[in-house]
C-alpha cells in the first residue's frame, strides 16, 4: 500500500473538526504522512509531533492491528515532539 493511499484513507475517515494539532508519519525512505489543517497529505512540514515507524506498522496501527502503546515499548515505532498530540490520534484512530 503506497503512502498516497493511505493518506486518501485517511482523508476519507476524518471527523468533520479535522485532526486538532500536527502530526507527522515519518516512514522513512517510504516518505511522510502529515496530517495538518484538517487533512492528510504525503508533502513533508514542520509538525508539533512525529512518529517514526515503517509503512508496513503504520497501515497495522491504522487498522488497529498493532497497538500503539506496546509498540512504543518494543520500539516500533518512536515519538518526538509533543507526545500530547500522538495521544489524541488514539481518540481519531478509535473514531
Amino acid at each position: 500500500m503506497t503512502l498516497t493511499t493511505i493518506a486518501d484513507g485517511i482523508n476519507a475517515n476524518l471527523p468533520k473538526g479535522g485532526f486538532e494539532g500536527s502530526l507527522k508519519f515519518d516512514c522513512g525512505a517510504d516518505g511522510v504522512i502529515v496530517l495538518a489543517d484538517g487533512a492528510a497529505s504525503t508533502t513533508d512540514q514542520d509538525t508539533d509531533c512525529t512518529i517514526r515507524l515503517s509503512t508496513d506498522n503504520l497501515t497495522k496501527l491504522l487498522t488497529g492491528k498493532l497497538n500503539p502503546m506496546t509498540s512504543v515499548m518494543m520500539g516500533k515505532l518512536k515519538v518526538s515532539g509533543n507526545a500530547g498530540v500522538a495521544m489524541k490520534l488514539g481518540a481519531l484512530l478509535k473514531g
